[in-house]
């Protein structure tokens, strides 16, 4: 089983020589708090957490899962006093506003916090990780006595939350969503419906739970546009905010998964339950936008996490394994055969693993510092487009890293053989606790959809900008006439990703160009579009990660050992996996027809 190890040499490299996270601090207001010994001491302490008390539970959670009896869901022994260790470090407290008890630290350091804590044990982390999307809402769409109740009391963490959208009959198209909420004297609101598929919807961490549901008022117009939404708490709030009589909100059971045991996933039934309205009426789709931004960045953490956790449990297994002799000569002869990491096929494996957990933490802490800008730019024109930058970047890395994420823990199992398959090795569980990242929260093809659909096809490719302007700046400053002194070593990558650059716009213009004429045009192309994305992406982030090695090991500065390492795996990842993008550039600009000119009759078994 993988003993998790926080991976506080690549996290330190990330934040201080790729991103300088310090001038990027001193320029947001409240960063100067974020001082270099306090982030040291921030990821050092959660280090310590992540692997002496979450890494353990990880795969216990997984063999006990959660117990349901009489609408009571008791969590994996040793769930419980972890959570209550959370909350009394402050850790769900860090990145929110000091007026509701938080510490105010910018949320770049909050996504590496949710990033170790998810690699150590995604199923645990989903109890506060769920929380996180409930309070940014209720601090954004609520009015201030709502704030003051609920929000401080998640911010302690003594309360947590959830986000309670899907229904029996529809999960992604929630125009279909019946729940009713009917005004009560008192000016709150009776919510009666049934809502399924709520992760930590019921559980035993908590003394309560802050439930953001999606509703009907009475009257409201059909489809998303007449959806309300509220804050209904599992038990009610009495006047000096403690903890009073059940709400009415009760757990019918929890679902039996592939994956992900040790988080309970409920089956609420809302019987009248007292709630409380957010924002404006029937606009409650787009407050929860608000819910839905936040779980799509953590459940791309999922996809890191994954790509982390296989690499971390197959490379040990692929030193330590005998099998065959190298191809090009015994490498190990006093032994009966040489390791399994001297196979060009296994380094393959590992390698892709390495390059997508790194290139993918490199892609999260990127959209980090466009969060931190979002939250305290100083002006609307440096929110706005913080905010753009976030709002394309967010669909990338939910399909792209929960995609790559998946195929990392399956090389993860490939690596082991047979003893991948067997529980005992801990392989399996990643793959299985890893499946779900690319369903929820909207899946791969709803992603693509929301960046090629509405991001681009509504701006007419303007939003592109945002994400192209820094890589075309990046790649101009090895121009003709450039004398940076790291020129030669950089145009390896800086060639490539100068023409994929302009060939994204062009494809984007293509495919744009193609649904203007058919509008089957865009769903036949979005996942190849998210996709190709994603790699261009990834590719930018390794050659700025290669840029800053060659810096530091010309100034004799770090690891070179370590610093070498990188180098060469953005060279693997520019070798072997930015070409596959081509495959993707290749099908984006087919026509739908060999997708759409089948009859319906003609799909079927014989």
């Amino acid at each position: 089983m993988p003993q998790y190890k926080a991976p506080l040499k690549d996290i330190d490299f990330l934040l201080n020589d790729v991103f300088d996270i310090q001038k990027h601090y001193q320029s947001i207001p409240g960063g100067e708090e974020a001082t270099p010994d306090m982030v040291d001491m921030i990821l050092s302490e959660c280090a310590k957490f992540c692997e002496n008390v979450l890494s353990p539970l990880y795969q216990s959670g997984d063999e006990e899962g959660c117990k349901f009896d009489a609408g009571k869901v008791t969590t994996p022994k040793g769930f419980k006093d972890a959570y209550e260790q959370y909350v009394a470090g402050g850790w769900q407290s860090l990145s929110h506003p000091v007026e509701f008890g938080g510490q105010g630290l910018p949320s770049s350091l909050g996504i590496i916090k949710s990033e170790m804590i998810g690699t150590a044990n995604w199923a645990w982390s989903m109890y506060p990780g769920l929380s996180l999307g409930a309070m940014n809402t209720v601090l954004l769409h609520a009015n201030d006595k709502l704030k003051e109740i609920y929000l401080t009391k998640m911010t302690e963490g003594t309360w947590t939350g959830t986000m309670c959208l899907t229904e029996p009959q529809c999960g992604t198209d929630l125009g279909q969503v019946k729940t009713k909420a009917e005004l009560n004297e008192d000016g709150s609101y009776a919510i009666t419906g049934t809502k399924i598929f709520i992760s930590a919807g019921e559980h035993d961490l908590a003394e309560n739970i802050v439930h953001i549901v999606l509703a009907r008022l009475p009257g409201a117009p059909k489809g998303t546009r007449g959806i309300s939404l509220f804050i209904v708490p599992k038990n009610k709030v009495k006047a000096d905010q403690s903890v009073g009589e059940s709400n009415n909100v009760i757990c019918g059971s929890i679902e039996h998964k592939m994956g992900i045991k040790g988080s309970s996933t409920a089956v609420l039934n809302f019987d009248g339950a007292e709630g409380y309205l957010i924002g404006p009426e029937n606009k409650g789709l787009e407050c929860m936008f608000t819910f839905m931004n936040t779980a799509r960045i953590g459940i791309s953490i999922q996809g890191v996490a994954a790509s982390e956790l296989s690499y971390q449990g197959s490379l040990p297994y692929a030193k330590e394994r005998l099998s065959m002799r190298s191809l090009s000569g015994t490498k190990e002869p006093e032994k009966v055969a040489d390791p399994l990491i001297v196979h060009p096929d296994v380094r393959r494996m590992l390698l892709t693993q390495k390059a997508f957990a790194e290139g993918g933490r490199a892609m999260l802490y990127y959209s980090a510092l466009f969060a931190d800008k979002v939250a305290s730019a100083e002006t609307e024109k440096e929110r706005e487009e913080a905010d753009e930058t976030l709002g394309m970047l967010t669909p990338i890395l939910k399909a792209f890293l929960t995609e790559t994420g998946y195929e990392s823990a399956n090389l993860g199992m490939q690596v082991f053989g047979g003893h991948g398959f067997i529980s005992e090795w801990g392989m399996e569980q990643i793959v299985r606790d890893t499946r779900i990242s690319t369903l929820y929260e909207g899946t791969t093809g709803i992603q693509a959809l929301d960046l090629l659909g509405r991001k681009i096809m509504l701006s007419k490719g303007a939003n592109l900008k945002f994400l192209t302007k820094e890589i075309f700046s990046f790649c101009k400053d090895y121009g003709l006439i450039s004398r940076n002194p790291h020129k030669k070593d950089m145009l390896k990558f800086i060639t490539p990703l100068f023409k994929i650059l302009a060939e994204w716009q062009i494809l984007t213009f293509r495919v744009m160009h193609g649904a203007s004429k058919d509008r089957d045009y865009v769903g036949s192309a979005s996942v190849d579009y998210v996709m190709y994305s994603g790699y261009v992406v990834m590719a930018f982030l390794w050659a700025k990660m290669a840029q800053s090695a060659y810096e530091k090991i010309e100034t004799g500065e770090g690891d070179v050992e370590f610093l070498k390492a990188k180098i060469q795996t953005a060279e693997f990842y520019f070798d072997r996996l930015l070409p596959r993008a081509k495959v993707h550039a290749n099908t984006m600009v087919k026509t739908p027809k060999s997708l759409m000119q089948m009859d319906e009759a003609n799909f079927s078994f014989s």
